[in-house]
């Protein structure tokens, strides 16, 4: 009986064949579906994981906190751990110690040669309010400065609801019109944006930029334009107010000049005993030669008589 004659209950060989070559193909085609899936699945889980620093590479979600940006140390932040990213910038500006510091107390300048701070409100001596723009958003957040010593070093923290910083910047006089400056930044991110971000350190790019932009901004500003604010602050504190420090070099600057004009008078007083004793050294020199004067008389009378004498 030939395939076409066979009854049409009966399965036929072709038939079947067909069956199974079709039955493959579907398998291979999910197959390969699935470990598509798998291998997108696991690229996402590996970049969550990464930008909540607790990937490990394998792709499970609970990694020992090795992903993220080298060379930043771990530190604990609210109920996850949070790679932290340590920045450090370097400066030298061809202007005087004391007019980059006091150029860099004025915060609220800072929106005006920068690209990212949008405004920054001082509440007062200590805490400070931020506003930057990253992305097509804004940030904010409260800086709150623990130290401050006027020509020295600021260090400062910030805290926002993306992310924290721990700084320091110093101040250091090279030369009588060059002065370096150090930023060092400890940077804790918090959230999606932040911590990708923080993978490619654009933190520490931004920074570089905007510190640059610092150095252009003070080299080209008029030197006595710029009135800092020279109080003190320790442990989040005032110490020393602003007031106090310009009456203190007030009463300095007075007691140099009190301490100059003594030397003038000094200096004066040694000219005029020097004076006096050139005089009295020439009426002296006056006298010696009236005595020899007397005594050559003297002398010419005696030979006088002498002479008489013998005659």
């Amino acid at each position: 009986m030939t395939p076409d004659r066979q009854d049409k209950d009966t399965p036929s060989p072709l038939g079947n064949l067909k069956d199974a070559l079709g039955g493959y193909l579907s398998a291979s085609g999910h197959s390969l579906v699935g470990k598509a899936g798998k291998r997108i699945g696991g690229l996402t889980d590996r970049l969550t994981a990464s930008a909540d620093g607790n990937g490990n590479g394998n792709g499970n979600g609970n990694g020992n906190g090795n992903g993220g940006s080298k060379g930043g140390g771990s530190s604990k932040s609210g109920a996850g751990s949070v790679k932290a990213t340590h920045i450090m910038e370097v400066v030298d500006i061809g202007v005087p110690l004391r007019t980059v510091y006091d150029q860099w107390t004025q915060l609220q300048e800072f929106s005006d040669f920068t690209k990212g701070v949008r405004s920054v409100n001082s509440e007062d001596e200590v805490t400070s309010n931020w506003n930057v723009k990253v992305g097509p958003s804004s940030r904010s957040w409260k800086a709150t400065v623990l130290e401050q010593v006027p020509d020295e070093r600021i260090v400062w923290t910030s805290e926002g609801a993306k992310g924290s910083t721990r700084g320091v910047v110093t101040f250091h006089e090279l030369a009588p019109r060059l002065t370096r400056v150090v930023v060092v930044v400890e940077y804790y991110p918090a959230g999606f944006f932040e911590k990708t971000g923080n993978l490619w350190r654009a933190q520490g790019r931004r920074l570089r930029l905007d510190l640059k932009h610092f150095a252009r901004h003070v080299t080209l500003t008029d030197e006595e334009e710029v009135e800092g604010w020279r109080g003190e602050i320790r442990d989040g504190e005032v110490v020393r107010t602003h007031e106090e420090a310009m009456e203190e070099e007030a009463s300095d600057d007075r007691d140099e000049d009190d301490y100059d004009d003594e030397d003038d008078e000094d200096d004066e007083d040694d000219d005029y005993e020097d004076e006096d004793g050139d005089y009295d050294g020439e009426e002296e020199d006056e006298d010696s030669e009236d005595d020899y004067d007397d005594e050559d008389e003297e002398d010419e009378e005696e030979d006088d008589r002498r002479a008489r004498r013998r005659r």
